[in-house]
């Protein structure tokens, strides 16, 4: 029943080749919004990358899914919170500038420390630097919110649940107006009428 609405569904976007290019296009111009709002927030927050989401908490006072927002500094003080990149490995991470040096010629030297670390971050530098430049530096944290990117975090963990859920958006979105809506229903009415 419900797979013979899905396939009417899919039988009338197709008959229709006008309808299913404007759903298309319809689909194309929200991904499009969707970078454009990317790209503001970029240029506003003058931050390469201003969300930074923690795949895992070292500290007590971050857990796995927080999510940060970042802006582009060029000043830090010591006991602001940092995220940062150091060349060679892949992973980002957010901790606390315990010393900062500028040089008389403008150049920023930094030296970052975990919270529940004994020593600060020199083991994590490459070998040889005993301080964090600027280009280093992804960003300052300015707020943050506990827990939210968890499903994030989920969606990466898990392929099939991030593959089933974009095509369910796009084949709603392509669906359009179409019976799709019906058969949630259906799904509900069915679900509620069986105890869940």
């Amino acid at each position: 029943m419900w797979t013979g609405l899905y396939l009417g569904d899919c039988y009338r976007l197709f008959r229709r080749p006008r309808s299913l290019l404007a759903q298309v296009l319809n689909l194309g111009c929200a991904y499009y919004l969707a970078v454009m709002l990317w790209k503001v927030v970029m240029v506003t927050t003058n931050c390469e990358s201003p969300v930074f989401i923690v795949q895992s908490g070292g500290d007590l006072r971050l857990h796995r899914g927080d999510i940060f927002f970042l802006t582009g500094s060029d000043s830090f003080r010591a006991g602001d919170e940092v995220v940062y990149q150091v060349p060679g490995r892949d992973v980002l991470v957010a901790h606390r500038v315990a010393n900062v040096h500028e040089e008389p010629d403008g150049t920023l030297a930094l030296l970052t420390k975990g919270d529940d670390n004994v020593v600060n971050d020199r083991g994590l530098y490459p070998q040889g630097q005993l301080f964090l430049t600027r280009p280093e530096i992804v960003g300052r944290v300015s707020a943050y919110l506990p827990y939210l990117g968890i499903l994030i975090l989920m969606l990466n963990d898990y392929l099939y649940l991030k593959y089933w859920l974009f095509f369910s958006m796009v084949f709603a979105c392509l669906a359009g107006r179409g019976s799709w809506k019906r058969f949630f229903a259906l799904s509900l009415a069915d679900c509620v009428a069986h105890g869940f």
